[in-house]
């Protein structure tokens, strides 16, 4: 019987047809309430044929006491900087994820976000909570520039809600699809100054890396229009924390829309949690119903297929 380590909260937490398919394969289910550390992970590791994970910390450290058990990690989501691909390919553990099935609510909440920042929503619910009538002025987004970094599928689902909006559109990403760009007006822009230049929103959407690890620093906030407004709904670790809370304090920056942070969950004291203009939501911009019946799905599909010996659904990397 293949035992599996389970640890992605929404997948429990969400009913749905995920947990059907899982438990008719008759494996035997481990459930933890993830994102596991590294120290827990390696604590769990050993014992499982495969890993159904999250945002969880997947070490060389973690994969190397996991074998020679360990045949397959699921990952619920798209994004790998969690997980030692490299050191899980020389093992020739494949490593499944989910393209393609959250990008609509992740776009819809970045809109969130920056609705709620132009039009002081929190502030004004704020207000009226405590039987206040305070009405404070906010902007529209009608006619401003949206500046997109990473033009993939969340990407280009942000921009066509922008441009519903009646927004200008300009996005940089060394993948161009111009077939798409053409077809809804969008601009490229030639480098990574000139969409920071002309962005009175700027929307992050590209994978971590160490070539994009604190892409938003103090240089880069220096060429950005003083009370611009960032949004992120890709990784904290995009930013530096630091820069962008002086940024704030300042003025330079009028928000920062963020589901995510640097450190997950965070301390009390993270100071993103409390500096001005700043709105902070709990890594939730993919979890609706909708989207986490299809993660889920597709991460369970994926390693059933693989421990049956058939090819997942979407595979990270080559064995």
């Amino acid at each position: 019987m293949n035992k599996i380590l389970l640890t992605t909260t929404s997948y429990q937490d969400t009913p749905g047809k995920h947990h059907e398919l899982l438990e008719s394969q008759g494996y035997e289910i481990v459930r933890e309430r993830g994102p596991l550390s590294e120290e827990k992970m390696l604590e769990l590791a050993g014992d499982f044929d495969a890993f159904l994970c999250g945002d969880d910390t997947i070490t060389a450290e973690v994969i190397k006491k996991s074998l020679p058990k360990l045949r397959l990690i699921s990952k619920y989501g798209i994004g790998l900087d969690k997980i030692d691909l490299d050191f899980a390919t020389q093992n020739k553990i494949p490593v499944t994820f989910c393209p393609g099935v959250n990008h609509t609510t992740v776009a819809e909440h970045t809109f969130a976000l920056l609705l709620a920042i132009c039009r002081n929503l929190c502030e004004e619910v704020n207000h009226t909570r405590k039987g206040e009538w305070t009405r404070l002025t906010g902007n529209e987004i009608m006619g401003k520039t949206l500046s997109v970094i990473g033009f993939g599928r969340i990407g280009k689902e942000v921009a066509l809600r922008a441009k519903a909006f009646q927004m200008e559109v300009k996005a940089y990403d060394p993948y161009w699809d111009n077939d798409f760009a053409n077809a809804h007006q969008i601009t490229r822009a030639a480098s990574l100054e000139e969409v920071l230049q002309d962005a009175d929103v700027l929307s992050l959407h590209l994978n971590l890396s160490e070539n994009t690890h604190n892409l938003i620093n103090s240089a880069s906030l220096k060429l950005i229009k003083d009370g611009a407004i960032l949004l992120n709904c890709a990784r904290g670790e995009l930013v530096d924390t630091q820069s962008i809370v002086e940024a704030l304090e300042i003025g330079k920056l009028k928000g920062y829309g963020s589901d995510v942070l640097d450190i997950e969950p965070p301390p009390p004291d993270h100071p993103l949690l409390h500096a001005p203009g700043a709105l902070i939501t709990p890594h939730i911009g993919s979890r609706t119903y909708e989207s986490v019946v299809r993660q889920a799905t597709m991460a369970t599909q994926n390693l059933v297929n693989v421990l049956n010996g058939e090819p997942a659904l979407a595979q990270a990397n080559e064995i």
